[in-house]
């Protein structure tokens, strides 16, 4: 989402930061540059210019100008007050309070329904039992969405169907959740595609009877700068206690998630970023500030490798990979693990440094690769994985036909394979490794 917003002020501070000296007509130059970068990506023009002048009034500040690396204060500054802007860091505030009640709202194809099973799949890894409860009577396709994705994650769903008070579902699904030692409950209430009272009413109405401890807003990111509007009347409404952002992995230009905390001053909790139900993450503002400036963000990518992959299996490979016995099965464990993680674009972007490398490579095309790389191996025999050597010219064509791939692609895996085993054995042996690490590098990743 923040893409295009990234690559604009990245180049804004290349700029600074080649220049040994500032002055203040450079920080005015680079401040403009911002000041458009910002209002194309449909930030709100007041949040534009309350952040805009509290970079200027540091940047030209003593703490740069007789800094020995300007630039860089400047990008600091940049950093800080975009953390400052996106506010605190996402927590749910769920008390002692058991059944703790979250009720969710927000207009139609904002993708509530998705989300409250996202939330409650995190909830759950977080060690609580949660219980989701279906108030959407007015579009039966929602009460039969809740109830498959309730079978999916194996967590209970209560809905009275389409001809229920939404008021008494929630009181009802309340009572339900809490003789069943549920200790969180997820309203998924009904949406419009536009605010009216009657909507408006039900929350109250909902929020009155249950007396839920967070109303979570989810709004979506393509709205732009509606969903800041859709947010304003929500919280004059109903007191929100907190914004989740959906389909920011879409093309939408990010202003609303910059603006949105900002302009009502609700935090902003969770983001949606993806279709998966583990495509969801706790907002850290210092994080995203980190990835629209290009600057990665380690601790995230970190997260999603401990909850993805199987530690143990991995510290296994890492040790057979050290002594060179890191074979083709090996190999296919560990990519599958790490696919589960994401796309690789979105993997790149949270590497410090590989942003821009990631808008240099085909990502579609390396995706690809490593599926035909997938199909290779898994054409293989057992025997054959974790001895490769015996894969002849016979083999290899089996292997091709199989994967529906050819020799040639077979004879490169094979040789990328040797290559890494005996640039490892190398590293033990504590020989030098130069050549036999540019001649891995040099193949196809």
């Amino acid at each position: 989402m923040f893409e295009t917003l990234g690559s604009r002020l990245q180049s804004v501070f290349d700029n600074l930061q080649k220049r040994g000296k500032l002055t203040e007509a450079d920080v005015d130059l680079a401040m403009r540059e911002v000041r458009l970068a910002l209002l194309e990506a449909d930030v709100n023009f007041k949040v534009v210019k309350d952040f805009v002048s509290r970079v200027r009034e540091r940047a030209v500040g003593q703490e740069v100008m007789r800094s020995l690396t300007p630039g860089q204060q400047v990008v600091k500054i940049v950093n800080d007050e975009l953390i400052r802007t996106l506010g605190e860091p996402g927590r749910l505030n769920l008390g002692a309070q058991s059944p703790a009640v979250i009720m969710l709202v927000g207009l139609q194809g904002a993708g509530k329904t998705t989300m409250a099973g996202k939330l409650a799949l995190h909830l759950r890894k977080q060690g609580r039992r949660p219980f989701l409860v279906a108030a959407d009577v007015y579009r039966p396709a929602a009460i039969n969405q809740l109830e498959t994705l309730g079978k999916q994650l194996d967590i209970p769903v209560y809905s009275e169907g389409i001809n229920a008070n939404p008021v008494n579902v929630c009181a009802n699904g309340v009572r339900q959740a809490a003789a069943s030692g549920a200790t969180t409950v997820i309203l998924d209430t009904a949406g419009r595609l536009n605010i009216d009272e009657m909507m408006m009413g039900e929350i109250k109405g909902i929020k009155s009877r249950v007396q839920p401890i967070e109303t979570l807003l989810v709004a979506d990111a393509m709205t732009g700068q509606e969903a800041v509007r859709v947010a304003t009347d929500f919280h004059q409404a109903v007191t929100l206690t907190g914004l989740i952002m959906t389909k920011i992995d879409g093309d939408a230009r990010g202003g609303a998630a910059i603006s949105m905390r900002e302009v009502t001053g609700v935090p902003i909790k969770f983001l949606g970023t993806g279709e998966k139900l583990n495509a969801i993450e706790v907002f850290h503002p210092d994080r995203l500030a980190s990835r629209v400036l290009g600057m990665g963000d380690m601790m995230t990518l970190i997260e999603q490798a401990q909850s993805e992959m199987d530690m143990e299996e991995a510290q296994r490979a890492g040790e057979k990979l050290v002594t060179g016995e890191f074979d083709l099965d090996d190999f296919l464990k560990q990519l599958q693990q790490v696919k589960k993680m994401g796309p690789i674009g979105k993997l790149l972007e949270m590497v410090p440094g590989m942003n821009k490398m990631a808008g240099d490579v085909d990502l579609s095309s390396a995706e690809k690769d490593l599926k035909r790389i997938e199909a290779m191996i898994q054409s293989m025999t057992t025997e054959e994985r974790r001895h490769p050597r015996i894969i002849k010219a016979s083999r290899k064509r089996r292997i091709a036909t199989g994967s529906g791939t050819s020799v040639q692609e077979i004879n490169l895996l094979l040789k990328q394979h040797r290559e890494m085993q005996e640039m490892m054995k190398q590293f033990q042996k504590g020989g030098r490794s130069r050549n036999a690490l540019a001649s891995l590098l040099g193949g196809r990743m």
